[in-house]
């Protein structure tokens, strides 16, 4: 029986992945990967003998429980298996999911963390999360629900109201509706927000603008996934903190 390594590839530039992350790469048999993960980083796996997409989009076949037993296959195939996913493998990546069906199928695991975009994002878009004078309090939450769950954010509503940097990870789809929570939250229509679609990445974007009117904006550059969002005051420092560039 080998061993399962739920790895954090990062938030997309492969230089942000981990020392540790890239050792236990360098010696899979096996890589099971998300969509959203780097090609580049891939081309550490210099001993694999499978490379597996498990990428999920709309429409594609790959469902959960397939890939849980598809990880517990190959551990009775391999030594080294390794379940590489894009950002940090236990922040919505579904990682606690496949550690609880591995553990149920006595199969060893290990979690290598990694970089989170909803960390990296703001940053490299040259905007603190946290900031003495404008932000001591930060919630990390996901723009849609589980499936069967519909577009319903009003879950979304209590946290505006109760901290001062929101950080939304796969929202960009549920915008208008993840705004109406804000709103009716008691958050004005003046307060910041900015998008941060393709983080780290040379494609890396950055939108800043309102409550008011980050939608039009949104569709006026036709944003597309992956984005982060990001609300509160924080944004307004981005014009002076920027370090990237022109963006």
């Amino acid at each position: 029986m080998g061993k399962v390594y739920l790895v954090g590839a990062g938030p997309g530039d492969p230089e942000l992945i981990t020392l540790k992350a890239l050792r236990i790469l360098e010696n899979a048999d096996v890589v099971v990967y998300d969509r959203l993960v780097n090609a580049k980083i891939l081309e550490y796996a210099v001993k694999v003998k499978e490379l597996i997409s498990v990428g999920k989009e709309k429409g594609e076949s790959w469902k959960q429980e397939e890939i849980n037993k598809l990880l517990i296959e190959k551990a009775r195939q391999y030594d080294v298996v390794v379940r590489l996913k894009n950002g940090d493998p236990m922040l919505f990546a579904r990682g606690g999911e496949e550690c609880e069906a591995l553990k149920s199928a006595g199969v060893m695991y290990e979690v290598v963390p990694g970089v989170s975009s909803a960390l990296a994002a703001p940053t490299y878009a040259g905007i603190p999360i946290t900031h003495r004078d404008y932000s001591s309090s930060v919630a990390i939450v996901t723009g849609h629900r589980r499936e069967g769950y519909g577009n319903d954010v009003e879950y979304l509503r209590k946290i505006f109201s109760s901290v001062d940097t929101v950080i939304v990870l796969m929202g960009v789809s549920n915008l208008g509706r993840i705004i109406e929570e804000a709103v009716a939250s008691g958050l004005p229509a003046s307060t910041p927000v900015a998008i941060i679609e393709n983080a780290t990445l040379s494609s890396q974007r950055v939108f800043t603008g309102t409550l008011k009117n980050i939608l039009d904006i949104a569709e006026k550059h036709d944003v597309k996934p992956p984005a982060v969002l990001v609300f509160g005051r924080v944004v307004e420092l981005r014009e002076k903190l920027k370090w990237i560039g022109d963006q």
